[in-house]
């Protein structure tokens, strides 16, 4: 079921406890969506990691760059911790992941894990200026359709579209920070 307001699938999200994160597939939400109307960006990530899942805090492991990546690119004025993405909203940032009820890497997640059109019913709702996946693998699963980093030629609706290298510690080998900051440049740019 999807909510068909952008307020309600943010302000009625509990923020609650999950099962241990050696379970897989839960009933609840993992992380709640940190969505609104009026965002500039939203980061779509793929699922929760066994770490995010037991902090009830997104990118939480130490070994993930994407606090920093927020920071040093500039899109927050200073370094947030995992447990502070609630705080998001005060710049212009939301947070949601395509697989909202399984926790573990990509290559742990049944296929079926990915809740597409779930997505897309939020950002429709939400409109945010711009939709950022933090890896290419959930950017194929949306668009369907080989992705670079960088903006997409394909937008959904009036968001255009980001592809984001990922920033897990377990990716570092694929890791720049270059198309954050060509993202921060980007959202920097006045509406059109």
């Amino acid at each position: 079921m999807h909510s068909s307001s952008c307020t309600a699938a943010f302000g009625k999200v509990a923020f609650m406890r999950r099962a241990p994160a050696t379970s897989g597939k839960t009933h609840t939400t993992i992380l709640p969506d940190v969505l609104q109307p009026g965002l500039r960006l939203v980061f779509c990530g793929t699922a929760a990691g066994k770490r995010s899942a037991q902090e009830g805090a997104y990118y939480a492991h130490p070994g993930n760059m994407f606090w920093r990546a927020l920071f040093q690119a500039g899109l927050t004025p200073r370094l947030l911790a995992p447990q502070e993405f609630p705080l998001l909203p005060v710049f212009g940032i939301g947070l949601t992941d395509l697989a909202k009820r399984h926790v573990g890497n990509d290559n742990q997640l049944p296929k079926d894990a990915f809740d597409v059109p779930g997505l897309l019913v939020k950002i429709q709702s939400c409109r945010p200026g711009t939709l950022a996946f933090t890896s290419k693998h959930g950017a194929r699963a949306v668009l369907g359709a080989e992705v670079s980093h960088g903006l997409q030629h394909r937008a959904l609706g009036s968001t255009a579209v980001f592809v984001l290298p990922s920033p897990s510690g377990q990716a570092r080998g694929h890791w720049d920070i270059a198309p954050w900051e060509a993202l921060a440049a980007h959202i920097a740019l006045p509406s059109e």
